[in-house]
């Protein structure tokens, strides 16, 4: 397979699970953990493939064009760092998976979980893997979504919803930062390809705009993986479900952190800012998180904060800016990714089978659980940095790395407070396992409901604590060639010689290490009175912190809202339009120059003038008679009739077209909606505030007519338009330029156009989904009390024109849909002439009767539109071409002759779908609520 088929493939399999789970949701759960984990082994069988080739120093890399012009290309790379963890992302991900399958009860939504997982997963591979900075932020934001999906999966518990929400604000807030630094970054480096901003590190760190460069990454950093002080989000994302746990803290999500330090590490390390700032936040969040971890009862929220120390240890690392301690994390990152994940599992398991997950409550469950507590004792061990697993060597590692930075001046604080450190790591390690497997049961009935799973449940654990052991018995066999391949990716430069074991001799590392187990072991020893210091001790809270922030700010905005808004949309509109003008007013004071251009102007003929006075007319009329609904909504199609006729005089046929249909469309959902309000408005401005709004409506509408004035007497100069005109047909393969132009030249204007008139579409759903009901109800169904009932609902002449009238108009839907690309029409024209007959029918048929006889849903065909649009856009890339960009060819077949076919058809077949959908989503809505309301009324009185 090319590398880049090899490449786009690996990228796209979870993305493909994850749309393949959404659309079997109903499926059954094998049939859900079938899809992940295929997509799963499938990405990690093109994983391996390419390994032998990285390790030995091959970049497989492949670059398509995606947003030339901003810098944003598709760009997909794999270097050692990018496959250890795609490695870890994948390998911890089916192991998570299989567990999964196991581990949620039955009833679960396990579509919704599996889909979203594997969008999570798919997110994390394209941060590891993204060859372009821009690129690699979409994915990084992509992920603090998914990952507010998983922590938040169980919707029914308030504590998900809460969790989810702080992680959604801390992460999304940090990769707000992280974009002005990326950015930054790529315009001092001359390019957003990842490769050639790793070779220009002396230019970053020579610019000026470094500080400000490493400090937005920092925050992005720090915020996603849990450093102090932006820890408190990781303990509170353990509402999740276990299997998410066990991956977000082994493998992704705050494993991403650490990822981009690393990736970073030739460009922005070896600063003393950067060293101090780092080390310094890595140590102070190793100590914090592993001293409250041996405090903590809940057995996820003591994994969750020993994932917050263990994290510092790998920031710390990478802070110090020295090769050997880039090794040291390195490895600790494979290390961490074994035992945590085994950890968390094992922490599942325990709950699923005892259920309660307070330690307190646990006690002596590896005579009830021998196996399930095997797998986590050795885990546990690892995590405490015990020999012979892979937890020591790396801890080794760190303490030998410490007296070679001196921080503040002094050389023995970096050696000593990493030492505490990993004493505190020691002693929360050795609770977990002491008290929950060890010792006497503390609560009878946990205990009596404890026993080790089926083999499906414990295999994922029990394989990865194997690789924890492994890691410490045969690390150079195992780890070795990987290491130090990713240490060299990671630094930029060749790694020293270095040898993975259990004995150095006797060291300095090997007696602070020594120190850390006994200083545990004491901790351990002492642990029942400093919990109870502990606890009366108060300290503060990050949550509550976190939440009164948050309540402060939201007071204060309110104010600020109050202060500067008004409820009154009279007002708003006042204020709006005052400043406006005087904006206008100040360009035309400072401005110069004459209002009259030299360009010479056209005799007015007078049919032009008439148009002019009947436009003037149904204007000062709209005013004048604006308490009568009716008669202004005929005023205003008048004003619509003759701007449509202009279109029509300045040879402007698809915009008349559209115009006119815009307008009849509008009228008609227009009149539906006069049926929810009261016959006459209520008088909304006395008579000096008629006059001020007047006068300035006047002022404003001289203004602008002035300035309209002044840009049509003056020369255009060079125009866009010559090069559509001549591109229009080689370039697009249409005649009408028009309609190439929304199709092919300005295509992603228009895909982004229906995207909005979709969202409005669900808007207007929204806000008249509830008008039946509460006071808006009551207040529609006493505005309806005093409209008189015609004896003929539906007259019959109506309904049998509408009947004829139909399969006509949809022919000449269809046909203006047909001939848009060469000939006035298109999809939007199309959809609204469509919508036309659709909504004759509703008026003259009623809601009921039409309603009855549709075969299609608003919604779905919103979402269909948006997505045609958007695969048609996606299936150029597939060709080589940029995004949406179209082809078309000719054919010849007999009896039709010579005939074309462009790909911007099926683009304009989702403009059509799309503005379809949303005008039939409000027909609906403005039909329905009158008889809504009326049912409403009926309960209410059956009720009484």
């Amino acid at each position: 397979m090319p590398t880049g088929l090899t490449l786009l493939t690996l990228i796209a399999l979870p993305f493909i699970a994850a749309l393949a789970i959404a659309l079997l949701h109903h499926a059954s759960r094998a049939v859900h953990s079938a899809i992940a984990g295929a997509a799963s082994a499938g990405g990690l069988a093109l994983l391996a493939g390419l390994a032998p080739a990285v390790i030995a120093g091959s970049v497989p890399s492949a670059q398509w064009a995606w947003v030339p012009a901003l810098g944003l290309d598709l760009t997909l790379m794999v270097d050692p760092l990018g496959l250890m963890f795609a490695g870890l992302i994948l390998g911890i991900g089916l192991l998570v998976i299989i567990f999964a399958h196991f581990y949620l009860y039955k009833g679960e939504a396990t579509g919704r979980f599996f889909a979203s997982l594997m969008l999570f997963q798919g997110a994390m591979l394209g941060i590891v893997i993204a060859g372009n900075v821009l690129l690699l932020l979409v994915f990084w934001e992509m992920t603090s979504l998914a990952s507010f999906l998983l922590i938040g999966f169980w919707q029914h518990k308030a504590e998900a919803r809460q969790g989810a929400r702080m992680a959604l604000a801390v992460t999304g807030g940090g990769g707000l930062a992280l974009i002005g630094g990326m950015v930054l970054l790529g315009m001092v480096a001359g390019s957003f390809d990842l490769a050639t901003i790793l070779t220009r590190g002396d230019v970053v760190r020579g610019s000026p705009l470094y500080p400000a460069i490493l400090g937005l990454a920092l925050i992005g950093c720090f915020t996603k993986s849990a450093q102090f002080p932006f820890h408190f989000w990781l303990p509170h994302a353990m509402a999740a479900p276990t299997p998410v746990s066990a991956y977000l803290h082994s493998a992704t999500m705050v494993k991403a952190g650490v990822f981009l330090l690393a990736r970073l590490w030739p460009v922005l390390a070896g600063t003393e800012v950067y060293t101090l700032i780092v080390t310094s936040v890595g140590l102070i969040t190793m100590i914090f998180g592993a001293g409250v971890a041996l405090f903590r009862h809940d057995l996820k929220s003591i994994l969750a904060y020993s994932t917050i120390s263990q994290l510092g240890m790998l920031v710390m690392l990478l802070g110090f800016s020295l090769e050997a301690a880039a090794l040291a994390a390195v490895l600790h990152i494979l290390n961490h990714a074994a035992f945590k994940a085994a950890l968390f599992m094992s922490a599942g398991i325990v709950e699923h089978e005892t259920g309660t997950r307070d330690i307190r409550r646990l006690g002596g469950l590896a005579k009830a659980m021998p196996v399930t507590a095997l797998i986590a004792t050795l885990a546990a061990a690892s995590m405490a940095g015990l020999p012979p697993l892979g937890g020591f060597i790396s801890k080794e590692a760190m303490l030998y790395e410490t007296p070679k930075l001196v921080l503040f001046g002094l050389p023995w604080l970096l050696p000593a407070l990493a030492t505490l450190g990993a004493t505190l790591s020691v002693a929360y390690s050795l609770r977990l396992a002491a008290h929950l497997f060890f010792g006497k049961p503390r609560e009878a009935e946990p205990f009596a409901r404890a026993h080790d799973p089926g083999a499906g449940m414990w295999v994922a654990p029990a394989v990865l604590t194997a690789l924890a052991v492994l890691l410490g018995l045969i690390p150079m066999t195992l780890a070795a060639p990987l290491v130090g391949a990713v240490t060299g990716a990671v630094t930029g430069a060749p790694v020293p010689e270095f040898d993975l074991a259990l004995w150095h001799g006797i060291n300095l590392a090997l007696i602070l290490s020594l120190a850390a187990v006994a200083g545990g072991v004491l901790l351990l020893w002492q642990h029942k009175p400093l919990l109870a210091a502990w606890e009366r001790a108060r300290l503060p809270d990050a949550k509550r912190m976190f939440e009164s922030a948050f309540a402060f700010a939201d007071a204060w905005v309110r104010k600020a809202i109050v202060a500067t808004h008004t409820p009154s949309l009279q007002t708003m509109l006042l204020a709006s339009f005052t400043v406006i003008v005087l904006l206008v007013v100040e360009g035309a004071l400072t401005g110069g120059g004459m209002l009259t251009g030299s360009r010479p102007g056209l005799p007015a003929p007078a049919p032009a003038i008439v148009a002019w006075a009947l436009l003037i007319a149904a204007t000062v009329a709209v005013v004048n008679d604006s308490r009568n609904r009716l008669r202004v909504l005929i005023y205003i199609s008048v004003i619509g009739l003759v701007v449509s006729l202009t279109f029509v005089v300045f040879s402007a046929p698809d915009l008349a077209l559209t115009q006119i249909s815009v307008e009849v469309v509008t009228i008609l959902l227009l009149l539906l909606a006069l049926n929810l309000l009261p016959k006459r408005p209520p008088l909304l401005s006395s008579a000096p505030l008629k006059w001020r709004d007047g006068a300035l409506a006047i002022t404003g509408g001289l203004l602008i007519g002035g300035i309209a004035w002044a840009m049509l007497t003056r020369d255009p100069g060079p125009s866009i338009a010559a090069y559509h005109l001549a591109n229009a047909k080689p370039g697009g393969g249409g005649t009408n330029v028009v309609n190439v132009i929304l199709v092919d030249f300005r295509a992603f204007d228009t895909l982004g156009e229906i995207i909005v008139l979709g969202i409005a579409g669900l808007g207007i759903f929204a806000l008249l989904d509830t008008a039946a009901t509460g006071k808006a109800g009551e207040r529609l169904r006493a505005w309806r009390a005093d409209m008189p009932h015609s004896p003929e609902r539906h007259p019959m002449m109506l309904v049998a024109a509408s009947r004829i009238i139909l399969p006509l108009t949809l022919s000449v839907g269809i046909y203006l849909f047909l001939r848009g690309h060469n000939q006035p029409g298109g999809g939007f024209i199309a959809a609204l002439v469509v919508a036309i007959a659709f909504l004759v029918q509703y008026l003259a048929a009623g809601f009921d009767w039409s309603d009855a006889r549709r075969r299609f849903g608003e919604h779905q065909m919103i979402a269909a539109g948006v997505l045609v649009a958007m695969v048609t856009g996606l299936g150029a890339t597939v060709f080589g071409a940029n995004f949406l960009t179209s082809w078309f060819d000719y054919f010849s077949l007999p009896l039709i002759g010579k005939f074309e076919l462009a790909s911007a058809m099926a683009f304009d077949a989702g403009v059509f779908l799309t503005v379809f959908g949303a005008v039939m989503l409000a027909l609906a809505q403005l039909s329905h609520i009158a008889q809504r309301a009326g049912r409403a009324a009926e309960a209410d009185g059956g009720g009484a």
